[in-house]
């Protein structure tokens, strides 16, 4: 088994910096543990972990090295970010190509999540090989190790893409419960690490990409944000959160597949479909708490809430009141960009990713009973009303 001590070392040693934050490692000793407790995973897949975690802590190591030689980098005011969430594989992927359409806002990049130093706005001429290398790392490892990814997940060379990575680097994501069985440590995600730090590590790396660059907002894609709405605020105090509904059925069997698909690149023996559906229920379900939480609590004005169903309709008109809800207009430029991306990109265009919740021994009505007060609450239409609604439009 992976040691955590060879990665932190290994890192260090990329990075020229001792790891001056020894508090985040007990989430990556959660994380190896909870890994090592499960099912075996082939060659491949451990060296691509081991790849994964190293690389993740090189990059919040080199951060840090360019925050202290340049402290200013920590002055950098992160305004008002709008953090768009919701159940996994709810439609916050579309969400996000959809916010990037408007010039106001900033999104984070794929090959910048994955390669953020040296900070872009330092070294612009990196840009174009950082580009290349995302481009061409992506190209040899997709098609042989996940079948079908362009339909399982929307992802562009220099597309928006999501905060999985800079979470990654306090080894604080719920998605690596779709990577990993590592049941234990989303229960340690839930419970025991501190969502709060993870989440100072997230605004340094945004701070640090932000730096010598025109200043725009942030709107930062991470379904799994709505785990940790009080430690976002508790970080970033001005935050705002959009956030979508879809079916919770429809989005349980869609992360039932993503997960089993993930996992098989990575483990020995064939994934027990039934174990992933048993687990991927409860993962759904403690979502669902967090957002009820939030939506009863105090600071629920913070979140504008938007129908998956009506957005894929009429994006446009739907933006629009997205971008009321926030405080701001809609310029008809931004207007148009949004309805044309729509045109260019039609569903299933990618090719479509066929599941349903029985392939993975899940009751559907078991599911919807635990499900029904959140259901009721955001008055969310189940998927075959909601796309023959969006299908009349």
């Amino acid at each position: 088994m992976i040691e955590l001590e060879a990665i932190i070392a290994e890192a260090e040693a990329n990075a020229g910096l001792a790891d001056p934050e020894p508090h985040l490692h007990r989430n990556l000793a959660a994380l190896l543990a909870s890994i090592a407790a499960g099912p075996p995973m082939h060659a491949n897949g451990m060296a691509a972990m081991r790849r994964a975690m190293t690389g993740f802590t090189t990059n919040r190591l080199e951060g840090l090295r360019w925050l202290r030689d340049h402290p200013q980098i920590g002055e950098e005011a992160v305004i008002a970010p709008v953090f768009l969430c919701g159940l996994p594989r709810s439609g916050t992927t579309y969400f996000q190509y959809l916010f990037d359409r408007d010039r106001r806002f900033r999104l984070l990049r794929t090959w910048e999540a994955i390669m953020p130093n040296p900070p872009p706005g330092h070294d612009p001429a990196s840009v174009t090989a950082r580009k290349a290398a995302e481009a061409e790392m992506r190209g040899k490892w997709k098609p042989g190790e996940i079948e079908g990814f362009d339909a399982l997940h929307l992802i562009d060379e220099d597309g928006s893409e999501e905060c999985h990575a800079i979470l990654e680097q306090a080894y604080a994501t719920a998605g690596s419960f779709n990577l990993y069985d590592a049941p234990e440590f989303f229960d340690f995600l839930m419970d025991g690490l501190d969502l709060e730090a993870a989440y100072r590590v997230h605004k340094r790396q945004l701070q640090l990409l932000q730096w010598l660059m025109p200043p725009r907002r942030w709107a930062l894609k991470y379904p799994n944000h709505v785990i940790a709405m009080d430690a976002i605020l508790q970080v970033y105090p001005d935050a705002r959160f959009a956030m979508t509904h879809r079916d919770p059925l429809q989005t349980l069997a869609s992360i039932a597949k993503m997960t089993f698909t993930l996992r098989s690149a990575r483990y020995a023996d064939p994934v027990d479909r039934t174990r992933v559906g048993r687990q991927m229920l409860d993962f759904v379900d403690r979502h669902i708490a967090r957002i009820m939480a939030f939506a009863k609590g105090p600071q629920a004005d913070r979140a504008v809430h938007v129908d998956y169903y009506r957005l894929v309709a009429d994006p446009a008109k739907v933006m629009a009141e997205v971008h009321a809800g926030l405080g701001i207009d809609t310029p008809g430029d931004v207007r148009e960009a949004i309805a044309g991306w729509r045109r260019e990109n039609p569903k299933n265009k990618r090719g479509a990713n066929e599941y349903t919740l029985d392939q993975f021994g899940i009751d559907p009505g078991e599911a919807r009973e635990r499900f029904a007060d959140y259901i009721a609450h955001f008055d969310i239409a189940s998927e075959a009303a909601g796309t023959a609604l969006a299908s009349a439009r």
